[in-house]
């Protein structure tokens, strides 16, 4: 029986991840998190533990003594203005390498990275090749080289970076895609459409569970991307999301959307909010497809299509709607 301890369980990936262990009924779960967890019934496999009280940390994971480690754990938000705002993700991974290093029965650790290492639209050249256009992916980054540099002998330990995985206890910003389609509030933008690499957390959980079975050497010290291939088409994403519930997307033209991006621009000024900015236009509408070759030598099925994670997310927001 696998001792299973998860940093950031609370979160989106984590909630669904501990719920598919837990359900597995042969592991000892345990998630670490300043949050509670979403799923109440899981409270109980819970402790309150920020990942930069080094001691706390350390004295919860020694009781614990993890056999297997998923760090999930982060600051992901993009509205820190100083590196130091993500000190969760930096400060938190060395107190966590520094934990494991004295563990005895740790066999396999995944620890979590992000794609925003490099910017949206960029091929990076190597694993080391970084391009960050965030402080919040200059944060992991720095979290990335920190455990390189660390360079754990004493188990298995691959890096993982999560592309925009979507799906039931989602947040922001994936969730408001699929309530401002479901709202009939999102609109083609002319004949703009660009590709993304997406992931449904169901092949997620799947590609996560993979990394876990195969032998050591087979991701030991390896970068993965996650996420579902081939890569979206956002617009034809928005259609079966619409097509699910019965209508069809609406076309404006481009210049609508850069007119709102500049308006949203100026409010921005004046800490006015406003859905639109130059900077999410320029995200919405570059592609950024990233390279999965590696994930899939380790989990080469797709477990769920695209139409049947559309269906479990849609029923899952109406079903929260509805309590």
């Amino acid at each position: 029986m696998d001792r299973i301890l998860v940093t950031g369980g609370s979160g989106f990936i984590g909630t669904n991840l501990i719920d598919y262990f837990l359900s597995e009924g042969n592991h000892l779960v345990l998630n670490l998190d300043i949050e509670e967890p979403k799923l109440k019934q899981y409270k109980k496999f819970w402790k309150e533990v920020d990942i930069r009280d080094a001691e706390l940390l350390h004295r919860v994971i020694m009781d614990f003594n993890p056999s297997i480690v998923i760090h999930l754990a982060a600051r992901t938000d993009l509205n820190g203005k100083r590196l130091e705002d993500y000190n969760s993700n930096t400060l938190g991974i060395k107190n966590l390498l520094e934990v494991l290093d004295s563990l005895q029965s740790l066999k396999r650790v995944i620890f979590t990275s992000s794609m925003y290492v490099c910017a949206p639209g960029y091929e990076p050249q190597s694993e080391e090749d970084y391009a960050p256009h965030t402080i919040y992916g200059e944060s992991k980054v720095l979290s990335e080289k920190i455990i390189k540099n660390f360079n754990p002998q004493k188990y298995t330990w691959c890096i993982i970076r999560p592309t925009s995985i979507w799906g039931p206890w989602f947040g922001e910003p994936y969730a408001n895609f699929f309530k401002i389609v479901m709202g009939r509030n999102y609109f083609h933008m002319g004949k703009k459409a660009c590709s993304k690499t997406y992931g449904y957390i169901g092949n997620t959980l799947y590609q996560l569970k993979r990394l876990l079975e195969v032998p050591s050497e087979s991701i030991d010290k390896k970068l993965f991307y996650i996420g579902d291939w081939p890569a979206y088409n956002i617009s034809e994403w928005a259609d079966e999301i619409a097509q699910s519930l019965g209508f069809r997307v609406k076309k404006i033209p481009f210049f609508v959307f850069r007119i709102a991006g500049l308006f949203g621009d100026l409010l921005k000024v004046f800490g006015i909010q406003f859905p639109m900015t130059s900077f999410r236009l320029r995200n919405m509408t570059t592609n950024n497809v990233h390279n999965l070759e590696a994930i899939k030598k380790i989990a080469p099925e797709i477990k769920y299509s695209r139409i049947e994670g559309i269906e479990l997310t849609v029923k899952w927001i109406l079903s929260q709607k509805s309590k």
